[in-house]
């Protein structure tokens, strides 16, 4: 199992959808090139519509981990423009 250094965190399970996916890119667009975000987020509507939304932008999705209490971790790769 590969394992990630993680560059940045971020949690957006206090806000709701649209705002999850625009806390996550303004995230990315902090990081340089390479670099792995790791998003703490909510069940339901985030975690449907925020990996998708990233790898729309043409991030790479490396791994989204199920913490067991209605939150996910979605480990994100930047990948430039």
């Amino acid at each position: 199992m590969a394992e990630f250094e993680i560059t940045d965190t971020v949690d957006i399970t206090d806000v709701v959808c649209p705002v999850t996916f625009v806390k996550a890119k303004v995230a990315l667009e902090e990081l340089d090139d390479g670099d792995i975000l790791a998003i703490k987020l909510n069940d339901g509507e985030p975690v449907q519509n925020v990996p998708r939304s990233i790898k729309e932008e043409g991030h790479k999705i490396l791994k989204l981990n199920d913490n067991g209490d209605g939150t996910y971790e979605l480990i994100v790769r930047k990948v430039g423009d």
